[in-house]
């Protein structure tokens, strides 16, 4: 039996296309804030075992982890059989080797960071893995973006999903390296350099025709992404290679929606059963904040500065849009309110009813709501550091945050109810 059609002989395939209820876990891009969202992992992970013992991780409770960016680095350790502890440890390293700017780094001409540090990282909790690797022992999907063809990627562990195997001319998704597809998805553009990955297996040079690994692509394409931040440009071929961004530059850095269709369209093949007593989306967010601007604040070139203003904040109402999709979809037990003219959409039944239990569980990066919520008073100049993604000094405070949120949000009910 080939791995189209699964025997559910892999633990990956129990998850996906077993019997009974199904549950998906879907953790939001952020860069260092997604220090909290490890916290409130750490409280999901301690209910379930005060539940079930201390043997269970969330991969053996989640039948599939997804994320975008930094939260594609947490699924992907998660997937791997990780326990939050060791995810918290690997991610305080994170965050420091990740975000080191280099002396010699010219602003603009080449990204803020040099992506090697955070290249080392990924590749030490994946290593030499494939997509395909049966250590990944539940689902797992990431989200990236091709730039080349303008489209978003959204990549599983998922057998049954078409451009699994080898063809024509293409390396079939089975077939990936986890650190390059990770790193795919943690190419935040301005901070870190876009990542190549070899799309086409018949076109490959000499130099490139032997198997995939992950240590030879992480020799070979940081070299020639090196090459990429010189001002001579080197040409690529898009016949050959596919430039890939960060995943949060689609509109799945809340990834909860993605990972539904995937779960549930026919084209997918996993096609769980939906409705609240089947199907459960949890979905966990680094900290959200309304981005406001003062146009006389702007100073020199505000033009520009507007223009890449408007273009970030697009992420926020991606993710608005997504809350509330899901929140109208779901049956939601602990809604997030979504503006001033809606509230929120607990009490709102689309058409046919609801289609699953949804939990959200964030913070707001807001003075009023801190204050309010969690008793943690902030000053503007920490409120700004928080609300970064790329201050590795910071991670503790964004972490202690979480924590808090997490002790007052995860309910056992939640989980269990």
């Amino acid at each position: 039996m080939n791995e189209s059609a699964p025997s559910l002989e892999t633990s990956r395939d129990r998850h996906l296309f077993g019997p009974g209820p199904k549950r998906l876990l879907a953790l939001d891009g952020g860069g260092v804030r997604g220090a909290i969202t490890v916290a409130f992992l750490e409280r999901i992970e301690a209910l379930l075992i005060e539940r079930h013992g201390k043997d269970i991780r969330l991969a053996d409770y989640f039948d599939l982890i997804g994320g975008t960016s930094t939260g594609a680095v947490i699924a992907g350790a998660l997937a791997l059989g990780y326990r939050t502890a060791q995810v918290k440890d690997f991610y305080l390293k994170l965050a420091p080797s990740a975000f080191k700017r280099g002396l010699f780094r010219v602003p603009i001409v080449q990204a803020k960071f040099d992506a090697h540090g955070l290249r080392k990282e990924i590749e030490r909790v994946v290593g030499d893995r494939v997509l395909s690797n049966p250590d990944l022992i539940t689902g797992f999907c990431i989200i990236t973006k091709r730039m080349d063809t303008g489209s978003p990627w959204i990549v599983s562990n998922n057998p049954r999903a078409p451009y699994w195997e080898d063809g024509p001319g293409y390396i079939g998704n089975k077939n990936y390296p986890l650190v390059n597809l990770v790193r795919a998805s943690t190419a935040a553009p301005h901070f870190f350099d876009p990542e190549l990955l070899p799309i086409q297996s018949k076109s490959l040079p000499d130099s490139l025709a032997q198997p995939i690994t992950a240590s030879r692509t992480a020799q070979t394409f940081h070299a020639m992404m090196q090459k990429l931040g010189l001002r001579k440009p080197v040409k690529i071929d898009p016949n050959v290679y596919g430039l890939f961004v960060d995943g949060g530059v689609t509109p799945h850095n809340n990834p909860s929606l993605a990972l539904f269709h995937m779960a549930t369209l026919t084209p997918f093949g996993i096609n769980w059963s939906m409705g609240p007593d089947r199907l459960a989306v949890l979905s966990i967010g680094t900290g959200t904040y309304r981005p406001r601007l003062a146009y006389d604040a702007l100073g020199f070139a505000r033009s520009t500065k507007l223009a890449l203003h408007a273009l970030m904040s697009l992420m926020t109402d991606a993710e608005m849009l997504v809350l509330m999709l899901m929140q109208w979809m779901g049956e939601c037990p602990a809604p997030w309110p979504i503006n001033s003219e809606i509230g929120n959409l607990a009490n709102v039944v689309p058409p046919g009813g609801k289609m699953f239990r949804f939990l959200r569980y964030d913070v707001r990066l807001e003075k009023d709501w801190l204050a309010h919520e969690l008793d943690c008073h902030v000053g503007d100049d920490l409120l700004e550091r928080l609300r970064g993604m790329d201050d590795p000094k910071i991670v503790q405070n964004l972490y202690d945050i979480g924590c808090t949120a997490a002790q007052k949000q995860v309910k056992a009910e939640h989980l269990f109810g």
